[in-house]
């Protein structure tokens, strides 16, 4: 029989006790060590299908033909002032000699930016859910002066959290060889193989382009609240088996003293309290790799229902898409509370030239300062969300590793 989560809950990361209990250095760590982690939901403020709405309005559904052939709606591009505010600020923090870990709003300040990062996390938040900048000269910086000024405007976003056991909060999406067919022990960003719609576990999501690929390697996004709509009225027996907490998610080694290797949770939830947002949580690749589990009789394989679902997801997803491709210097911020992204499978240059590469940051966006309600115990945590192994401390590196 599998365990019951409804009636234990692994302790949290951040809970277990920390013997050598050390001092936290602000200037390294501005915002504390820890990243909440992952956690199974609080079941007892899970809805059922029945309180879920029918339809969704406003400015987070939205059909691909509203910003296809409209640009200026999504793209930002940035104005020789505004990159000369990011550069002088970067400059003065690469002069402190601070890790890349230290940066925050305090040392690397952006008087001008700031109104207008204010609006953008706003509508990320709260509108169609995604942005694209356009125009960093990250070819002309280098990495480590590009790492800071793009890290810099994520501070006006969000907080960092870790994306993986090893503590990393700058992100690096890149090829290095890893099997794409191991999906129980590799992360999918590690390869050049094709990522199917998901959510990451942040609140919000940034990449920045390095290096394009030969081919492939685009970008799709698509608004859950749209495709939720579309199930309504196509699929509702799959909308219904997507709010169910029945799906257990891999968690591929990545994991703390005491905790259990999966979490099992819903794929649609809807936010604590009166009139609640309808919030997504999902990524194929995770609900799939958990054989190991299910062939031993621990957790139960996904039922026909749960298959026939995630195919219809996809497919859904797949077919409400708005494509477009990343170019050298362009940054995407996306909402993982109402987007899904995606990405198509892409082949290198040949050697010597450079790799496809986006360096990525997850951005933590708490209750009190606007964030989701969301139904999980660390929802007004300032760095909720993300991946904690334990007390590893955050780790800025400027490649992939």
């Amino acid at each position: 029989m599998a365990p019951s989560l409804l009636d234990t809950q692994p302790v949290a990361p951040h809970e277990l006790p920390n013997p050598t209990h050390v001092a936290v250095d602000r200037k390294i760590f501005p915002d504390g060590i820890k990243t909440s982690g992952q956690h199974p939901p609080l079941y007892d403020q899970l809805k059922s299908y029945s309180e879920f709405p029918r339809e969704i309005s406003g400015e987070t559904v939205w059909k691909a033909e509203d910003y296809a052939n409209n640009s200026e709606r999504w793209v930002h591009v940035f104005n020789d002032e505004e990159i000369a505010e990011l550069s002088d600020a970067a400059d003065k923090f690469l002069a402190d000699g601070t890790p890349l870990t230290g940066i925050s709003q305090s040392n690397l300040p952006l008087p001008k930016l700031s109104k207008l990062l204010a609006s953008i996390r706003s509508e990320i938040l709260n509108g169609k859910g995604f942005i694209l900048f356009k125009g960093f000269p990250v070819e002309k910086w280098g990495n480590h002066k590009s790492a800071v000024a793009y890290m810099g405007l994520g501070t006006y976003l969000g907080y960092f959290v870790s994306q993986n056991g090893r503590g990393h909060v700058l992100g690096h999406v890149k090829d290095l060889g890893d099997d794409a067919t191991q999906i129980d022990k590799v992360r999918i960003y590690r390869t050049n193989a094709r990522q199917f719609f998901h959510a990451d576990d942040s609140d919000i999501v940034g990449l920045l382009c390095i290096a394009r690929a030969l081919e492939g390697g685009e970008s799709d996004i698509v608004s859950s609240h749209h495709v939720w709509n579309t199930l309504q009225k196509e699929r509702p027996d799959v909308a219904e088996t997507l709010t169910k907490p029945i799906w257990y998610f891999d968690r591929k080694g990545e994991v703390s003293e005491g905790e259990e290797p999966y979490i099992k949770t819903s794929v649609f939830y809807l936010e604590k309290g009166a009139n609640g947002r309808l919030y997504s949580k999902w990524d194929p690749y995770y609900v799939k790799s958990l054989t190991r589990f299910s062939d031993a009789g621990i957790i139960p394989p996904l039922s026909p229902e749960q298959q026939e679902a995630a195919k219809v997801l996809e497919e859904t997803c797949h077919r409400l898409r708005l494509h477009m491709i990343l170019e050298i210097g362009d940054i995407q911020f996306l909402s993982n509370e109402h987007v899904l992204h995606a990405r198509t499978a892409y082949k290198d240059h040949a050697p010597p030239a450079p790799r496809r590469h986006l360096m990525r940051l997850w951005l933590a966006t708490p209750e009190s300062e606007g964030g989701w309600k969301l139904p999980f115990h660390d929802s007004a945590e300032k760095k909720r969300g993300g991946i904690q192994v334990n007390n590893n401390a955050p780790v800025a590196p400027l490649d992939a590793e």
